[in-house]
């Protein structure tokens, strides 16, 4: 087994599939505080509590544009329903509740809760400066969210999805450079189970090709070393030395290679521009349909498939944890969920008391 033991970015971005596979680039500059910034009631306040989060909490670009949508959503909200002129003192309790309920009316559970949550850490915020008394969102309960088992990939499935890109180069559909970063990325994803996110971030000196750890950078710029396996050293230490003699030879003059710091995954040959996660969204459909597997799989599901498998080959739970970087364990325990239910699945079929 291969296994060792969280849209885009905000900013520009392009993604073409071609001879070369998916490919794209972005503006590094990624979510900012500023964003849908817009003119709206209660924006300063707003855009102070956003600056605390991609700032001193260091909360991912994705986190960031969420909660100012969310924020942006209810003052708008607000300002049709009652007037709201930007004090954030002058929200009632019944408001709170009216918006909360007209909210689970339109809109799934998780999108509540998106908006509970930045709700209430916006008033958090405002009570520690002195700008509100109390939070009309306290003690408000939020919907229960439906218990939904993580999808991922069979041992067998898997194998077949990692053939993809050499099957793709043998039809003449791949280049031999995008194979190889492709095969990477793959591995990487399944090996390692990392974030796109994580994936997209990772440099060359992040990398340990003597230990087989990489030097991760998770959610709230949290560091953690991570196990990736002998197959996914492999496919790095391959794409690392394209071009140089040591790997797959490259036959187009001027192509550089890299051996040290950089960017590991980028969008072409050329390598002047990081890989982002919509670009990766799109070579993983690629090798989906490859490999005859559903196209709706995102990358997210190869990490769900890394801790699955993990799991069935007896992997402590502590240990699948600090691997995917979870904060709390129980968001590890869902993995014994999955496995409990293929067992009983199991069980039903070929049990003859079932």
């Amino acid at each position: 087994m291969r296994a060792a033991t969280k849209k885009q970015s905000a900013g520009t971005s392009t993604a073409t599939t071609g001879v070369t596979g998916a490919t794209g680039t972005a503006s590094a500059s990624g979510a900012t505080a500023s964003e849908d910034a817009g003119d709206f009631p209660g924006a300063p306040a707003v855009n102070a509590y956003i600056a605390t989060l991609s700032g001193a909490r260091q909360l991912s670009p994705n986190t960031v544009r969420n909660y100012t949508s969310a924020l942006r959503d209810f003052c708008l909200w607000a300002k049709t329903e009652s007037g709201f002129a930007g004090d954030f003192a002058t929200i009632s309790r019944r408001l709170a509740r009216d918006f909360i309920i007209e909210k689970q009316r339109t809109h799934e559970r998780t999108t509540v809760h998106l908006h509970l949550a930045a709700l209430r850490g916006l008033y958090r915020h405002l009570l520690r400066t002195g700008s509100v008394e109390c939070s009309p969102f306290t003690g408000l309960h939020s919907p229960k969210l439906p218990k939904r088992l993580p999808r991922f990939l069979t041992e067998t499935q898997m194998a077949e999805l990692l053939g993809a890109p050499a099957k793709l180069h043998a039809a003449g559909r791949l280049d031999a450079w995008t194979r190889v970063r492709d095969t990477a990325i793959l591995e990487c994803l399944y090996g390692a189970g990392l974030r796109v996110s994580e994936l997209c971030g990772l440099d060359y000196e992040r990398v340990d090709f003597s230990t087989g750890l990489l030097r991760v950078l998770g959610k709230g710029r949290k560091e953690r070393l991570v196990p990736v396996g002998e197959k996914a050293i492999a496919a790095l230490q391959k794409l690392r030395l394209y071009g140089t003699g040591g790997g797959v030879k490259d036959t187009a003059a001027g192509r550089p290679s890299r051996t040290t710091g950089g960017a590991v995954f980028t969008a072409d040959a050329t390598r002047r521009h990081r890989l982002y996660p919509r670009a990766v969204q799109l070579l993983l459909k690629r090798h989906l349909a490859a490999a005859g597997l559903p196209s709706d799989l995102t990358p997210h599901k190869l990490r769900h498939t890394c801790a699955t498998h993990l799991l069935d080959h007896d992997a402590d739970l502590r240990m699948i944890q600090e691997q995917l970087g979870h904060a709390s364990l129980s968001t590890t325990q869902i993995y014994t969920h999955v496995s409990l239910a293929r067992l009983k699945a199991a069980h039903s079929k070929a049990h003859p008391r079932a």
